[in-house]
C-alpha cells in the first residue's frame, strides 16, 4: 500500500508498495489412508476374503449347473431321437467333423456315459469358476478346442467322438497343474488333494487304454483325454503367467511394508 507524504514534501521510506503476501504456499490437509480406511478418515469395512468366496458360490453354482442342464436337455432329445444326434460328433480329418470340436462334448453316447460325465464335470467346474468367471470362459475354450481338434488330428478314421470326458481331464489338469505357475499355496493344496482323489483316471483313462488301443478296437477316446489334458497344463500355464504382475506387486507392497 501507498502512505501519504510528509509536510516535508520528501516521501517516506514505506512510500512503495508493500506486499503482504505470505512467503510460504497454503496445501490442503489430506488425511492418512490406509486398508479398511476412506479419504475421510473414517474406517471404511472391508471384504474378507471368506466373504470375497461366498460371493462367487452362487454364480459359479449357477453357471456349471446351467452347462450341466443343456447336456441333459440335449441328451433328452438324442435319447428320444434314438442318438441321431451323435452323428454330428467329431469325424476325423473330415471338413464335417470339425463342427463335432464345437458341439460333441455335448453330445453322449448313453445316459451312463452322461452320468459318468457330468458329477466330476460339476466339481471341476464349480472350482474353476470360484476363482473367477473370467479365468472359467478362458481355461474352457482353451481346453474345448485343443481336446477337440486333438481327436479331429489323429484319432482313426471312420470313427466319431462323442463326450464331455476331455473336458473332464482338461479342467482336471488345469486344477492340478495351476499352482505350479501361480505360486498360490491354496491352488497347490487344492491341486494335490485332486491329485489324489483323481489322479488315477490319468492312468486308467490315457495310458491304459492307448495301449489297449494298440492291440485292438477301444471305446474309449484317450485321445480326446490326452488333448483335454495338454489343454489344460497350457491353460495352468497362461494363468500363471498372466498373474505374475499381481505376483509381482503383491511382493514389493510385502518389502516396502516390511
Amino acid at each position: 500500500m501507498s502512505m501519504p507524504q510528509s509536510n516535508s514534501g520528501s516521501s517516506s521510506d514505506s512510500s512503495h508498495p508493500v506486499n503482504w503476501k505470505p512467503t510460504y504456499t497454503p496445501t490442503a490437509y489430506v488425511p492418512p489412508t490406509g486398508p479398511g480406511m476412506s479419504l475421510a478418515g473414517s474406517s471404511a469395512p472391508a471384504t474378507k476374503p471368506s466373504g470375497q468366496l461366498a460371493q462367487r458360490v452362487r454364480p459359479a453354482l449357477i453357471t456349471v449347473g446351467a452347462l450341466a442342464a443343456l447336456m441333459i436337455i440335449i441328451q433328452s432329445i438324442n435319447w428320444f431321437t434314438n442318438y441321431r444326434l451323435d452323428a454330428y460328433g467329431i469325424e476325423p480329418r473330415t471338413w464335417s467333423g470339425l463342427l463335432g470340436v464345437l458341439v460333441a462334448p455335448l453330445l453322449h453316447g448313453s445316459w451312463a456315459h452322461l452320468w459318468s460325465n457330468l458329477v466330476p464335470l460339476v466339481i471341476m467346474g464349480t472350482l474353476i469358476t470360484l476363482s473367477s468367471m473370467r479365468q472359467f470362459i478362458a481355461v474352457t475354450v482353451l481346453v474345448w478346442l485343443v481336446s477337440g481338434l486333438g481327436v479331429w488330428l489323429i484319432a482313426p478314421a471312420g470313427t466319431v467322438t462323442v463326450g464331455a470326458s476331455g473336458i473332464v481331464f482338461g479342467w482336471l489338469a488345469f486344477l492340478i497343474a495351476r499352482g505350479i505357475w501361480t505360486r498360490s499355496w491354496q491352488h497347490i493344496l487344492l491341486g494335490l488333494v485332486l491329485l489324489a482323489v483323481y489322479g488315477s483316471i490319468f492312468w486308467t483313462g490315457i495310458i491304459t487304454v492307448a495301449a489297449a488301443d494298440i492291440t485292438g478296437v477301444v471305446a474309449v477316446s484317450w485321445q480326446g483325454h490326452l488333448f483335454g489334458a495338454i489343454g489344460g497344463v497350457l491353460a495352468a500355464f497362461l494363468v500363471g503367467k498372466a498373474d505374475a504382475p499381481r505376483r509381482a506387486a503383491a511382493k514389493a507392497a510385502k518389502a516396502v511394508q516390511s
